[in-house]
C-alpha cells in the first residue's frame, strides 16, 4: 500500500522547547462514583412517589388536611313532670276495652284532681298504639309529664287538636281553659289468658 502524504500545515513546525500541549484540548471529566448517582436517583425517585401518593389521596378525600370541625349538640333540656291539678283532663280509650277510660279517671282523681276536672270518653279509634298525654303549650311539658307519672308512665307530646275552643266571653287577658288530654293505646290492654292445656 503506497505511503500517504499530507501537505505540510502550522502543526507540523513545532518549536523544539515546547513541552507542553499545543492546541485546544477538552477537560477530563471529573470522575463520579456510580454509587452516589444510584443514591440521588433513589432518593428522587422516593420523594416523587411519596408526593404523588399523597396528592391523589388528598385529590381523592381520603385525607382530609384541615378536618372539618364537628357540631357543638345543644343539650335537650330536662323537663322534671309536675302534678299540676289546676289542669282539666280528658281521658279518652283509643283501645278495643271496654271501661279503661272510666278506671284511668279514678286514678287521677286520687291522684289530687276534682272529680269535675277529669272527664272519660271513647275515642273515635281502637288501636291507638301507645299511651300519650297531649299538652298544648310549650309550658305546660312539665304538668304532661307530671301527669303521664301519675298514670303509671306514657308518653308525652305537643299536639293542641284536642284543646277546647275559646271562650268568647273571655277577656283576652285572661288565660284560656289549661287542659291535658290522655289518649290511652294498647300497650295498656291486658293481654288476653291463654287456656290452661
Amino acid at each position: 500500500m503506497p505511503k500517504t502524504t499530507y501537505p505540510r500545515d502550522r502543526f507540523d513546525d513545532l518549536p523544539e522547547e515546547s513541552t507542553g500541549r499545543v492546541g485546544a484540548h477538552r477537560a477530563e471529566n471529573p470522575r463520579m462514583r456510580g454509587w452516589v448517582v444510584l443514591l440521588w436517583a433513589l432518593l428522587a425517585t422516593a420523594v416523587l412517589m411519596t408526593v404523588g401518593i399523597f396528592g391523589t389521596l388528598v385529590a381523592q378525600g381520603r385525607i382530609v388536611l384541615a378536618p372539618e370541625p364537628e357540631p357543638t349538640v345543644e343539650p335537650t333540656p330536662v323537663v322534671t313532670p309536675v302534678v299540676d291539678t289546676s289542669f282539666s283532663v280528658l281521658v279518652l280509650n283509643a283501645t278495643p276495652e271496654s271501661g279503661l277510660a272510666t278506671r284511668t279517671k279514678d286514678e287521677i282523681v286520687a291522684a289530687g284532681w276534682a272529680a269535675d276536672a277529669v272527664t272519660a270518653g271513647e275515642a273515635g279509634a281502637d288501636d291507638f298504639p301507645e299511651t300519650t298525654v297531649y299538652y298544648a303549650f310549650p309550658a305546660d311539658e312539665a304538668a304532661a309529664a307530671g301527669l303521664a307519672d301519675v298514670i303509671g308512665g306514657a308518653r308525652v307530646a305537643m299536639d293542641a287538636t284536642y284543646q277546647p275552643p275559646d271562650d268568647p266571653n273571655t277577656p283576652d287577658d285572661e288565660s284560656q281553659t289549661k287542659q291535658l288530654v290522655v289518649v290511652l293505646g294498647l300497650d295498656r290492654v291486658a293481654p288476653p289468658e291463654t287456656p290452661a292445656s
